[in-house]
């Protein structure tokens, strides 16, 4: 292309659906405008990535719910001693994978949380680092407090610098170890702190600015781009169209790749739908999902258009992830927040500010009222 210089991209990234979509909107994108991107994330997302004619690289275990390594991490997660084992092995994966992959590239992005070798191995290589995140909080800030941990409840009264000082310590404690073993087995010199490292101080913050806009900080100097969505033109699966078609507008029930609902929820979700006299639709995706009973005022599906679904129901009931978010925003849908874990709990506050949506917080006895 005209006045366009070809960059090689490496793009890193662990996690579920929802980290890794973002991701490949860059790739097209970056793609469109001339460039090459290659994408390193968890060998769930092969098959699809390499779908959409993107060069695809596995990188640790797989992350689905049910999959073959989740007994075993969730053994190992069990103790002190085995998550450290855990981490330390993440490490080890990512240096021993991006540093090939990334031969030749001009950039590396590191997206979102856990991407602890992105910056080494650009150092390495003498080529641009960039980390980019979907969430404010990820990033310190004096004006929020860090992504709230299981297990880990902020001390009363503490501010959010004091927060984010614990937050360093923390990442410090548990990775520091590995990340300078490893940087030192590519003949680089140790680091004093890994949050900072990772996050690098010209962070990229790929949010909505109405829903996720960035505060402000002392210490970076954060762009931010809006959020990286695919532009989804496919259309809906016949049976779900028909659903819709056969009747007024149903609720959305859908929960991500999360995993934790049950049939207990299910039902809850029908009954709920059935109180304010409506059908539902309820996305399994990774969640395995299976009605007890099939009825005509109801619906199960997998993987769909939320682009194209969400402006034809009447309200959408999910966990909060970004993209969800975003993208029930953006269609106008109404929307009910049940958020599980890290950033939901700050998207939910956020539309909730903004009086966009109701949020629910108690999750262990689900309740159709």
């Amino acid at each position: 292309m005209t006045g366009v210089f070809p960059m090689r991209v490496l793009l890193s990234t662990i996690g579920s659906r929802g980290d890794v979509q973002p991701v490949v909107a860059l790739a097209l994108r970056l793609r469109e405008i001339g460039h090459e991107a290659r994408l390193c994330a968890p060998p769930d997302f092969r098959e699809w990535v390499e779908g959409l004619s993107i060069e695809f690289v596995p990188l640790g275990p797989e992350v689905r719910p049910g999959a073959k390594p989740d007994s075993e991490f969730r053994r190992l997660g069990a103790t002190p001693e085995g998550r450290q084992q855990l981490m330390d092995g993440t490490v080890a994966t990512q240096f021993e994978t991006l540093l090939p992959q990334a031969e030749g590239c001009d950039v590396v992005l590191g997206w979102s949380a856990l991407q602890v070798a992105a910056s080494s191995i650009a150092e390495k290589l003498g080529i641009r680092h960039v980390y980019a995140t979907f969430s404010p909080n990820q990033l310190p800030s004096g004006q929020h407090p860090p992504i709230p941990l299981p297990g880990w409840v902020h001390p009363a009264g503490a501010d959010n610098h004091t927060l984010w000082g614990m937050e360093s310590r923390r990442w410090n404690e548990q990775w520091r170890r590995a990340v300078n073993s490893n940087r030192a087995r590519i003949g680089l010199e140790p680091i004093e702190d890994v949050l900072s490292h990772m996050n690098s101080p010209r962070p990229w913050l790929a949010a909505d600015p109405v829903l996720g806009p960035w505060p402000g900080s002392d210490g970076l100097q954060v762009t931010q781009t809006g959020a990286w969505l695919m532009r989804d033109t496919r259309p809906l699966p016949d049976e779900l169209a028909r659903f819709l078609d056969a009747g007024e507008p149903p609720v959305f029930f859908g929960f991500g790749s999360t995993g934790d609902a049950q049939a207990e929820v299910v039902t809850t979700m029908v009954a709920a739908a059935r109180a304010v006299g409506r059908r539902a639709v309820i996305s399994s995706v990774w969640a395995d999902l299976e009605l007890a009973a099939a009825a005509d005022d109801m619906l199960v599906i997998g993987e769909a258009n939320f682009q194209a679904l969400f402006p034809r129901v009447a309200a959408a009931v999910h966990h909060g992830g970004s993209g969800t978010t975003t993208v029930t925003s953006i269609s106008g849908t109404p929307h009910v927040i049940v958020p599980h874990r890290y950033d939901q709990f700050y998207w939910a506050e956020r539309v909730e500010a903004l009086a966009s949506a109701p949020v629910t917080r108690a999750r262990s006895r689900p309740s159709s009222r």
